[in-house]
């Protein structure tokens, strides 16, 4: 039997260790994903270890079964890929290169590579790298001397340095809160992720590796959030699976179920309500685990109601609504942070949002007036108008739909995450077509095609 070149043994670990990151953020442990792809569990684990190697419809029974969104599929067709090329260098005696993307036996994958932007961010990135990082290094809470020396040598890290890396994180939020453009932070969140996993692969102290490991999860979940905003839900979904994994490790129950709760809500977001309850389930059982003032129960269910209300379930939406208000109660409240930032300030979008789903314009209606004068930004304006158009057309008020959705279209314009808002429109989009006969709605249609394409292109 000819020998397996080392480069081929490493993208075999690699995406091997993906399913693995998927599996162990979703309720289903190496004996379910056997029953659902027809393996034994010793397969699922030689697979994800990359001593076996299935063909193509194990990646694609278990990237349905595991809500990956294609990334399994993906990394799979590209593994296939670089395979032949490996082996169509060795047969002419060229050297092999390693592939640095996918290192032996990693702890955690990097982030993805969003190819459709990526030579921009190559353009870029060293000048956003240097003006990112040196404004956040001059914050006082930051010791720069440390955070660059424990970057040259990540061993046996102290608490003072990982004290650094997590103000750097929070200030990391912080930024992608305030930026216009989200993904401006990303090449400074990918290069603080590689500091992260340099340090985890080397000698930790346990409670170190355990804050690194959390720190990891963390960023990850950011890293998410920015491929969630440009609308690359794939790469989001495996960033959220690396978190739920990096959480894992961190033995943080919130953080895990929060990242869980991401991932979920891309299915929501795609209109897949039925793959999002699993990961629901499993996240509010994460939450029962976790710190009881955090509030990370209580956004659990009101992301719960969205599925509810998706599924066309007044009741369970009600209840999981009714769970989520509870928040007010918590009067010893642990401090927000980056991944965690439900305060119930939102309830009224969120119930209204459900309500707009569940088609009861009635309901919904008089919480999105009072949304609307609450929303402070123009993505969140956007996203109450779009829900008070979608209630105009529901009604049969035309006047209703044409003013608001040409207001949701402005705010749209105004806002860097027209991707958000664009699929939103979108869907308003298709609650037009009994109205077209106006010249308004006609014109309104054009407006809101505008912002999809422009969503679609960036």
């Amino acid at each position: 039997m000819a020998r397996m070149p080392e480069a081929v043994r490493e993208l075999r670990r690699g995406l091997g260790a993906t399913l693995r990151g998927f599996r162990e953020s979703s309720p289903l442990d190496q004996a379910a994903i056997g029953r659902i792809t027809s393996y034994s569990r010793t397969s699922i684990s030689h697979i994800e270890s990359g001593r076996q190697f299935p063909e193509r419809e194990f990646w694609r029974v278990a990237d349905q079964a595991l809500n990956a969104n294609g990334v399994l599929l993906e990394r799979f067709d590209n593994v296939v890929e670089r395979e032949k090329q490996i082996r169509i260098a060795e047969l002419r005696g060229g050297q092999v290169r390693r592939d640095d993307d996918t290192p032996p036996e990693p702890r955690f994958s990097g982030p993805p590579h969003d190819e459709d932007w990526h030579d921009d961010v190559n353009r870029r990135e060293v000048l956003r790298l240097v003006a990112v990082t040196g404004s956040l290094l001059a914050i006082p809470s930051i010791d720069a001397d440390r955070v660059l020396h424990a970057a040259e040598r990540p061993r046996r890290l102290d608490s003072a340095t990982v004290d650094a890396y997590s103000h750097l994180n929070a200030n990391l939020w912080a930024r992608f809160g305030e930026s216009r453009s989200k993904r401006d932070v990303l090449p400074v969140v990918r290069h603080q992720l590689d500091v992260l996993r340099s340090s985890l692969n080397e000698p930790q102290a346990v409670a170190v590796q355990q804050r690194l490991c959390a720190l990891a999860a963390d960023l990850f979940q950011l890293c998410g959030e920015v491929f969630f905003d440009v609308g690359s839900y794939a790469a989001a979904a495996q960033c959220y699976a690396e978190a739920a994994h990096a959480s894992k490790e961190a033995r943080q129950p919130d953080l895990w179920a929060c990242a869980m709760t991401r991932h979920a809500f891309i299915s929501i977001y795609e209109h897949q309500y039925r793959r999002a309850v699993p990961l629901l389930d499993g996240a509010a059982q994460l939450a029962l685990r976790g710190d009881p003032t955090r509030t990370t129960r209580y956004w659990v269910a009101a992301v719960r109601a969205q599925t509810s209300a998706g599924l066309g379930d007044l009741p369970s939406c009600q209840r999981s609504l009714g769970e989520a208000e509870r928040v007010a109660d918590l009067t010893d409240r642990a401090p927000s942070t980056g991944w965690l930032r439900f305060e119930g300030a939102r309830l009224d979008e969120e119930r209204t949002s459900c309500f707009v789903k569940l088609r009861r314009p009635e309901l919904a209606e008089p919480a999105l007036n009072k949304a609307l004068g609450q929303a402070t930004s123009a993505r969140r304006r956007g996203s109450v108008l779009v829900d008070l158009a979608t209630v105009g057309a529901q009604r049969g008020d035309v006047d209703q739909l044409v003013l608001n959705g040409a207001a949701a279209v402005d705010s749209a314009r105004r806002t860097s995450s027209v991707g958000y808002l664009g699929r939103k429109l979108g869907d308003l989009q298709a609650q037009l077509m009994p109205y077209v006969g106006d010249r308004h709605v006609r014109y309104l249609d054009s407006q809101i095609r505008d912002v999809v394409s422009v969503a679609s292109s960036q």
